[in-house]
């Protein structure tokens, strides 16, 4: 019975825990000092819930709780008499005077204003990615310090840290617990952006590791920017990386064979997507789409297509054809070509030399990609000798396919798709039959 409990309160507390630190944050205008107070209400039901049950409403038995602890916290703080004047001014500035913490941690109006207050500070750019990588899970996914570790194959002693430093760092450079301003919104917000898709991705296509994907990052990472298009709802690219997110994770049981085993986009028995997130993404694309049209606030991302925004474009593309051979390659094209203008990068050029050379063959792609071998950011992308090795078998130019991608089997991390390159470079015979398109 109690490990019922237990695993009730783990439930309630990945649900919970957000709403909890960003509303003890607003108050005590320091996260970390919030999540030692959300903590120790966790400890509190995990000592008393078993006995007692689960209240009727978790979620409020947990904020009294730390409301308790926040008032002896301050209590027992000899600065007590001048955190509550700090405190005090701090709102009256903004017009939100309250009179006392009982007042302030009861208020349960602003809940959306401090969970995005709280994406904001955890995603700040003061910090590291990896640091604000490992905080937004901490904050706002619920995870506990192991769970992080083990999703990105890094020492538990490693995360803490980066945890600990996070805090810290947001308390010695003073980092106001508030959504930015508007002159600075479009950068901040792109901070955000980036961290929760770079979770996404590391769910989608381990960097390293036996596992070829980690649905559990995708699902948070999917969880978070669900979260942030219902507290900016207006904003067209919050909308667009969510359509992103979900219709790549869509193909997620098609991706992965029956031992674990990558599938490349090409092998993919479409019948397996899910259509649900298919339908999910394209509903969220359009609304980016009309958000994007609209002549909305200046310090929004509307005027143009954004980056998330163009490639959820390319990912319906895939979504909407039935079969390989339906794709609209020459629409990715167009896509990859705006995108490379928006966001210059490397990575964006190679993945438009993989469309160039679907749309127009491969020969056309294969010399995009030789222009850029040179690229210094490239020069141990694994994703580039494979790309190369697979227009290269197309051209049956079958020892230099095979070379390729043994090079690129040599690069990767990832123990699964190391398998896959170096089965491909066994393929390359010079009676092989066409290959397979490395897309995912």
């Amino acid at each position: 019975m109690a490990t019922d409990t237990h695993r009730e309160i783990d439930a309630v507390w990945r649900i919970e825990s957000p709403r909890l630190i960003a509303g003890l944050a607003r108050i005590v205008r320091d996260v970390g000092v919030a999540e030692d107070l959300a903590q120790d209400a966790l400890v509190a039901a995990l000592e008393q819930w078993p006995q007692s049950g689960v209240p009727e409403n978790p979620g409020a038995w947990l904020m009294a709780a730390a409301k308790h602890r926040a008032i002896d916290y301050f209590r027992r703080n000899q600065r007590l008499e001048r955190k509550h004047e700090e405190i005090g001014r701090e709102l009256e500035q903004k017009e939100a005077a309250v009179p006392d913490f009982d007042t302030a941690l009861d208020d349960d109006d602003p809940i959306g204003d401090d969970l995005l207050r709280l994406v904001f500070t955890a995603c700040h750019p003061v910090l590291t990615t990896e640091a604000r990588v490992a905080l937004t899970l901490r904050l706002l996914g619920g995870l506990t310090t192991d769970e992080i570790a083990r999703a990105f194959l890094v020492p538990e002693p490693t995360i803490a840290q980066r945890i600990v430093r996070a805090k810290r760092t947001l308390a010695e450079k003073r980092v106001p617990f508030e959504v930015p301003r508007s002159s600075e919104l479009t950068a901040r917000l792109s901070s955000v952006l980036e961290v929760i898709y770079l979770i996404f991705n590391e769910g989608y296509s381990a960097t390293a590791g036996d596992d070829w994907m980690r649905p559990a990052l995708c699902e948070d990472a999917l969880r978070l920017g669900r979260i942030l298009a219902e507290l900016a709802p207006q904003e067209p690219e919050v909308h667009g990386l969510v359509a992103l997110m979900e219709i790549q994770a869509s193909r997620s049981r098609a991706r992965v064979g029956p031992s674990g085993e990558p599938v490349l986009l090409f092998d993919q028995n479409r019948s397996h997507w899910d259509q649900l997130l298919i339908r999910r993404g394209l509903a969220a694309l359009d609304r980016a789409e009309k958000l994007g049209s609209r002549q909305l606030r200046p310090e929004t991302l509307a005027g143009q297509p954004g980056p998330y925004l163009l490639q959820a474009e390319i990912a319906a593309c895939h979504a909407r054809a039935l079969t390989p051979e339906e794709t609209d390659w020459a629409r990715i094209v167009e896509l990859y070509t705006e995108l490379a203008r928006i966001m210059p990068s490397p990575v964006i050029d190679l993945n438009r030399a993989v469309a160039v050379g679907m749309a127009h063959g491969p020969a056309a792609g294969l010399e995009l990609v030789d222009a850029l071998t040179g690229e210094p950011a490239l020069k141990n992308y694994h994703f580039l000798p494979s790309v190369r090795g697979d227009l290269l078998k197309k051209l049956s130019r079958i020892e230099e396919a095979r070379a390729e991608f043994e090079r690129a089997a040599s690069l990767t991390r990832n123990s699964r798709e190391r398998e896959l390159l170096l089965e491909r470079a066994a393929q390359c015979t010079p009676e092989s039959e066409v290959p397979k398109s490395l897309t995912k």
